[in-house]
């Protein structure tokens, strides 16, 4: 798990609608410096585009998001998935993403379900929706009492405030999906897309430093 995340402050959430557009959308984005992507398996093109990703620019880390039942699993592991993202979190679900041995981000929205997470011994876990819920200052209550858990906040954050999320001593990376526009990606506007990623790839340097 560090080792796949180590150095990766902003992760791209994308929405795939045709299958074409994977390998030059992930190009994109990694020539911008962003290495680490997640689809969510929100379309019918999704499984492929994984697929696409894995096989045809390998050095890229490509995970599947939006997991929901053991089938997703099954079909994200299929595809090559290299991680595992759920926007929450079921016993079948979690004991499914666990057996595939690959790094899992349960998605967790409470402090409960964060205490459930624990207990199956995950330490890194995405809060969704972060903004609903209460962005920063939910995260800055959740430290003091989960200790050793760090968090990628994901849904609704954008470029404007995701630097806030990264200064929190909880949040190991944040996700979203601003540098990937749905219309740019429509339009194939590839050198657009790489701006953006270049612009989230400074953010996390920024913090880092």
């Amino acid at each position: 798990m560090h080792a796949l995340f180590r150095g990766t402050s902003v992760i791209p959430v994308l929405t795939i609608e045709r299958e074409r557009d994977a390998v030059p959308l992930a190009r994109a984005l990694f020539e911008g410096g962003l290495g680490v992507i997640e689809v969510a398996l929100r379309t019918p093109a999704a499984a492929a585009a994984i697929a696409a990703i894995a096989r045809e620019l390998p050095h890229i880390v490509v995970g599947a998001g939006t997991l929901q039942r053991a089938a997703d699993v099954a079909a994200a592991v299929h595809a090559g998935a290299r991680f595992l993202v759920s926007p929450g979190t079921t016993p079948e679900l979690a004991a499914s993403a666990l057996a595939s041995e690959l790094p899992y981000l349960p998605g967790v929205a409470t402090p409960s379900e964060v205490m459930a997470a624990r207990s199956l011994g995950l330490c890194l876990m995405k809060l969704f929706p972060a903004a609903a819920l209460g962005g920063v200052g939910f995260l800055q209550a959740l430290a003091p009492v989960f200790p050793g858990i760090a968090f990628c906040p994901t849904g609704g954050i954008g470029e404007r405030d995701a630097a806030d999320y990264l200064a929190l001593p909880n949040v190991a990376m944040v996700g979203g999906s601003w540098m990937a526009p749905k219309d740019a990606i429509a339009a194939g506007d590839w050198p657009h897309i790489r701006r953006l990623a270049e612009r989230a790839a400074a953010i996390g340097r920024a913090e880092a430093a």
